[in-house]
C-alpha cells in the first residue's frame, strides 16, 4: 500500500513538473517573437499595405463598345452584320493627368512604411509588457517561497503547542497568537498568488504558451540594471527620435498627410479619355475610323471640400508631432528619475543583508524552540523578517521593472 501511494505521489509531482517550464528573458523573448498571436495578427496589416500599393500602381482598364444592328427595314433582315449590314466598336482608354496616379501610388507606399512603424511599435509595446510580467512573475514566486517557508514553520509549531496546550505545558493564548501570525502569512500569500495569476496568465498569453513559466534569472542578469548612467536629455531624446517607432510614426503620418493634399489638388484637373472607333455603314461613310477625346469641363466641381480637409488634416498631424515631442522629453524625464531612484534605493541595501536574515531567522526559530526567547518576540520576528524578505524583493522588482521602462521609452537597451 506505502509503494503504491508513493507512485501515485511520484506521478502526480510529475505531471505538475510537466505543466510547467523553466525559461529564461532570452527563452521568452525568442519564443515571443516567433508565437505572439498579435504580432502574427498585426503582420497582415503589412502584408495588406502592400497590396494596395500593389493596386494604386494599376490603371483602369480600357472600354471595349460595340454597336451591331437588330434589324434593317430596308431589307427586313434581323441581325443585318454581314458585309453589307452594319456594325460599330470602339475602345477608350482614361488617362491620368495632373500627377494623379504618381500620387496615389506616393501615398499607398507612404501608408505602407506606416503600417511597418506601427507593427514595430506593437513590438515595442509587448516586449516591454513580457519583461515587465517575466520579472513580476520571478519576484513573486521568491516571495511565496519565503512566506511558505515560514507558513510551514508555523504549522509545525502550531501543532506541536496545540499538543503541549492541551497537557496544560503552555498557555492557549501562545496557541492562539501563532494561529494570528499564521492567518497573517496566508493572506499575505494569496495577495501575492492573484496577483501572480494574473501576471502569470499576461504572461502565457504573450508566449502563446498553455504552461507554467518559471523565470529564472541570473545574478549578472539583475545586476546589469545597478550601473550608473548619467542623466544626458539632449541624447536620450536624440536615441528616441532615432529608435522609437511612434515618434518616427508621427513624421510618417505628415509625411502621408502631405502626399495626400497634392493628390487631392491633383484630383481637381479633369482627365483625359482618348478612344478610337470603326463604324461600318452608319457615319459620314462606309468603313468610317475616329479618333476620339473627352474631358470633363471643371465648372461646378474643383474637390475643393477635399482639398481643405486635407490641408487641415496636415496642420492638425504637425501639432500632434509637436505635442508629441513635449511628451516624450517628459516621458524620458520620468522613466531615468524612476529607475535611478529605485537603483539608490536598492544600493542603500548591504550584500550581505538576504544572508543576515537567514542567519538570523534560523537562530530565531532555534531559540524559540528551546524556549529561549518569548512567543511575542518570535512573532515579531516573524513578522518583521517576513515583511523585510518581501521589501527587498519588492525592491529589486522596482530596479528591473524601472530599467526596462526606461529601455522602451528610448527603445534602447541600456543595460
Amino acid at each position: 500500500m506505502k509503494k503504491l501511494f508513493a507512485l501515485l505521489l511520484f506521478a502526480m509531482l510529475n505531471q505538475a513538473a510537466m505543466a510547467q517550464k523553466t525559461v529564461t528573458l532570452q527563452d521568452c523573448e525568442a519564443q515571443f517573437l516567433k508565437k505572439n498571436l498579435l504580432l502574427l495578427a498585426s503582420q497582415y496589416n503589412i502584408d495588406a499595405s502592400k497590396a494596395m500599393t500593389i493596386q494604386a500602381r494599376i490603371w483602369d482598364n480600357p472600354t471595349l463598345t460595340a454597336e451591331l444592328n437588330a434589324y434593317n427595314p430596308e431589307r427586313n433582315q434581323y441581325f443585318d452584320i454581314g458585309k453589307e449590314g452594319q456594325k460599330a466598336f470602339g475602345i477608350e482608354q482614361l488617362i491620368y493627368l495632373g500627377g494623379k496616379k504618381r500620387n496615389e501610388v506616393k501615398l499607398a507606399k507612404t501608408n505602407e512604411q506606416l503600417a511597418e512603424l506601427q507593427f514595430n511599435d506593437l513590438l515595442r509595446t509587448l516586449k516591454l509588457q513580457l519583461r515587465k510580467s517575466f520579472y513580476t512573475v520571478y519576484f513573486n514566486i521568491k516571495n511565496l517561497e519565503t512566506t511558505d517557508k515560514q507558513v510551514v514553520h508555523l504549522e509545525d509549531l502550531i501543532n506541536s503547542y496545540t499538543i503541549q496546550a492541551q497537557k496544560g505545558n503552555v498557555p492557549l493564548k501562545d496557541v492562539v497568537r501563532l494561529q494570528s501570525l499564521f492567518l497573517n502569512f496566508k493572506n499575505a500569500r494569496m495577495e501575492t498568488v492573484n496577483d501572480n495569476i494574473d501576471e502569470q496568465a499576461n504572461l502565457k498569453l504573450l508566449l502563446n504558451e498553455t504552461e507554467n513559466v518559471i523565470p529564472v534569472v541570473s545574478k549578472e542578469e539583475f545586476d546589469k540594471y545597478l550601473k550608473t548612467i548619467d542623466f544626458d536629455l539632449k541624447k536620450f531624446e536624440t536615441d528616441a527620435i532615432a529608435n522609437r517607432p511612434d515618434y518616427q510614426a508621427k513624421q510618417k503620418e505628415i509625411d502621408a498627410n502631405e502626399i495626400n493634399v497634392k493628390w487631392q489638388k491633383s484630383l481637381s484637373i479633369p482627365d483625359l479619355t482618348l478612344g478610337a472607333n470603326y463604324d461600318q455603314r452608319s457615319g459620314a461613310f462606309n468603313k468610317e475610323s475616329n479618333l476620339t477625346i473627352g474631358i470633363p469641363l471643371p465648372l461646378w466641381n474643383k474637390n475643393k471640400g477635399n482639398i481643405k480637409y486635407a490641408q487641415t488634416i496636415l496642420e492638425q498631424s504637425k501639432i500632434d508631432k509637436q505635442n508629441f515631442e513635449l511628451q516624450l522629453q517628459t516621458e524620458i524625464t520620468s522613466a531615468w528619475t524612476k529607475w535611478d531612484e529605485s537603483r539608490k534605493n536598492y544600493s542603500v541595501i548591504k550584500p550581505t543583508v538576504n544572508a543576515d536574515f537567514e542567519a538570523v531567522y534560523n537562530g530565531i526559530l532555534a531559540n524559540f524552540q528551546k524556549r529561549n526567547i518569548s512567543i511575542l518576540e518570535f512573532t515579531d520576528f516573524m513578522e518583521s523578517y517576513n515583511q523585510a524578505t518581501i521589501q527587498v524583493n519588492e525592491i529589486k522588482k522596482k530596479v528591473a521593472l524601472s530599467g526596462e521602462e526606461l529601455n522602451s521609452t528610448i527603445n534602447k537597451d541600456l543595460f
